[in-house]
């Protein structure tokens, strides 16, 4: 059983899990190279600039924990890849200041959002996602966007993302080799960072319309 404690551990040790739905199984992954954005190298789209400046969402950060979870991960075309024990972990550790969520709201409708989970000044990034047809056009995007800012200014060192991909290649996604991350990794997991209270385009009115779909951040 793969328990909050046991979770935390896979990723101080620079791996993550996966559920294989349809084998029933839990893999370990420790990719080489893995993907990651640096804080100094974020790219965002004109276009996606432009609009962030609109404020189209509010921004929050861990107010819909659970509700964010579970929208990363229903009705995927690749299934499920987060099990029921793994759940209750992400939960657990949620509690316990571990992982976090940010959220993109539109009125009092959650359109995006993403979470991961936090060690020291490192977050590893999950999944992100958006809602299609409840006004979430560029929600997760927007996200991401907002909480690699939002971590750069707070003095986080590492933003992993696991795997590159094309959902996320347009951010700057760079890979670095197996030993440079674990190097990076170790020293983030002793530098103390809160995480914040706050994100970038927090002030935002929510009133813009949009479209969306979920993603993973490993799909990222």
């Amino acid at each position: 059983m793969l328990d909050a404690d046991l979770l935390l551990r896979i990723y101080a040790a620079g791996c993550f899990p996966m559920w294989d739905e349809a084998n029933a199984e839990t893999g370990i992954f420790r990719p080489d190279p893995r993907a990651i954005i640096e804080f100094d190298g974020l790219h965002v789209p004109r276009r996606l600039e432009k609009r962030m400046r609109s404020a189209p969402f509010r921004i929050t950060t861990d107010e819909a924990f659970e509700e964010v979870l579970d929208a990363c991960h229903e009705g995927r075309d690749d299934g499920c890849w987060c099990s029921p024990d793994m759940e209750v972990a992400y939960i657990e550790l949620h509690e316990r200041g571990f992982a976090h969520s940010v959220e993109a709201w539109l009125d009092d409708r959650l359109v995006g959002g993403l979470y991961g989970v936090q060690i020291g000044a490192a977050f590893m990034a999950e999944s992100k996602f958006s809602r299609p047809g409840a006004g979430g056009t560029d929600a997760s995007k927007i996200v991401l966007v907002a909480t690699v800012r939002s971590l750069a200014a707070a003095g986080f060192s590492l933003f992993d993302v696991q795997f590159r991909n094309d959902h996320i290649d347009r951010f700057g996604v760079v890979e670095i080799d197996a030993e440079e991350y674990e190097g990076r990794l170790e020293r983030a997991l002793v530098t103390p960072r809160d995480w914040p209270a706050e994100f970038e385009g927090a002030s935002g009115r929510g009133g813009a319309e949009d479209q969306g779909r979920p993603e993973r951040t490993r799909d990222h």
